[in-house]
């Protein structure tokens, strides 16, 4: 929580049955874990008052670098400019590929009153053209606790600074859900997709597919069907907690899962990264698999695991594998940098934060395949089988992640979730890697 001297922060699963929202260490160092009621959606980010960003840029900047903690070795927090360098985003956006006349649709409950001005805030201090966005409550807002409230408040900006970052001169639909309910959530997303909102969907939540109601995951599953029958391309976190997810029963636990919406063949899934960059350049130095649990005392690293409602994809028969798993579907499909120490700054109410989380991945993933939609001069709909293509081809179009794991992470009850390990291809870890975006974005503009 903002208000707390600690060194960890927020992260939640949306989509939840049981949901946690983890606010780690007051002065005591403890862990504190809040847990909401059943059938409701927290948004699956991290962001840590311990780790913030001064609360203003430098008083004499250089160039791009705006705050105190990109200087360190290695580089604590990032701007637009360094991550668009290390994924290599801002060789297309030289040439006129920002994501003109596409449009990002994302999805968040209850959204944030400082947004406005926070938009404004973030895009003068990086020098950013002024952001183009619509914000829709097509069903009202309901009244909520001042900490859940909060919780999204920050998703909600991270999600609309982050993908405004990547693609700047895409427009934004923010789709705000009138509670965090599952139900609502769907109402929302069945609302961006009746009303034709967008060319892509970041989904920035997450849940067990063992604790969604099966009357949601079938409604969840004909909606992404009707979303790339229009052509739209999805995006969902894979989650914050390792292979491990919250427990249904609300107790603060946590079990062997994985994330839906991240699961559904439909939707690629982004998984998490620690990147190591330069901190004034951008220059791509290396990635890890995140998993920052040491750190933060508690389960904090990528999602991945294996479904246990779909098959195998063709796509991923194609490129993962068969040893690995029980031939359902795997997640994460792709990664971007996930760290919270190594995370990337957000203006949120009228001060600056390192955010975090798989969260964090989706909307910027998100603005990528907008900028694919531009320069294909169409939309893709879903992007997976061009992916997993992609990662196939000798051009380099992913950083193949080999290193860490989202293993050992703890369950809340004294013992560790063991996970994936990353190696070279296709793994639960990180799952194809970390784009390339010069060299990815012209070749799914070409598969499509």
């Amino acid at each position: 929580m903002r208000n707390l001297r600690s060194k960890a922060a927020r992260r939640g699963t949306a989509l939840a049955v049981l949901c946690l929202a983890a606010a780690i260490a007051a002065a005591s160092g403890s862990a504190h874990r809040i847990a909401v009621h059943s059938g409701t959606m927290v948004p699956d980010t991290m962001r840590s008052p311990s780790l913030k960003a001064p609360a203003t840029p430098l008083a004499n900047p250089t160039g791009t670098v705006r705050f105190s903690c990109q200087l360190t070795v290695p580089a604590g927090c990032y701007g637009p400019d360094q991550m668009r360098t290390a994924y290599n985003v801002q060789s297309l956006l030289d040439r006129g590929y920002t994501g003109a006349g596409k449009t990002i649709v994302i999805i968040d409950a209850y959204g944030s009153p400082t947004l406005a001005t926070d938009v404004v805030n973030f895009n003068t201090v990086w020098g950013l053209p002024a952001t183009n966005l619509t914000t829709y409550t097509p069903f009202g807002i309901e009244p909520t606790t001042p900490t859940n409230a909060e919780g999204w408040s920050g998703e909600t900006t991270l999600d609309v600074e982050w993908a405004h970052a990547i693609a700047p001169g895409a427009a934004i639909a923010l789709v705000i859900a009138k509670s965090n309910n599952d139900a609502d959530i769907l109402d929302a997303t069945q609302y961006a997709i009746d009303n034709n909102l967008g060319d892509t969907i970041s989904q920035s939540f997450g849940e067990a597919e063992q604790c969604m109601a099966s009357s949601d995951l079938a409604r969840q599953g004909v909606l992404f069907q009707e979303a790339v029958a229009k052509g739209m391309t999805l995006f969902a976190s894979s989650g914050d907690q390792g292979a491990g997810q919250p427990a249904c029963d609300g107790s603060p636990t946590y079990f062997k899962a994985a994330s839906t919406p991240a699961t559904d063949p439909n939707v690629t899934a982004v998984g998490g990264t620690e990147l190591t960059a330069d901190g004034i350049t951008g220059a791509y130095q290396s990635e890890t698999t995140w998993n920052e649990s040491a750190l933060f005392d508690d389960a904090v690293a990528g999602g991945g695991g294996e479904s246990v409602l779909f098959p195998r994809p063709v796509y991923q028969l194609i490129a993962a594998s068969p040893r690995v798993g029980n031939g359902k579907r795997l997640v994460p499909d792709v990664s971007y940098n996930a760290a919270v120490f190594q995370g990337v700054i957000v203006a949120w109410q009228g001060t600056f934060f390192r955010f975090g989380g798989t969260s964090a991945g989706s909307p910027q993933w998100a603005a990528l395949a907008a900028i694919t939609n531009q320069i294909a001069r169409h939309r893709l709909g879903n992007i997976n089988p061009a992916l997993y293509v992609a990662a196939k081809m000798p051009f380099g179009a992913f950083h193949d992640i080999a290193d860490g794991s989202n293993n050992s992470v703890p369950d809340g009850s004294g013992g560790t979730i063991t996970g994936f390990t990353a190696t070279k291809g296709y793994d639960e870890a990180t799952g194809l890697g970390t784009p390339n975006a010069a060299v990815l974005v012209p070749l799914l503009a070409l598969r499509g």
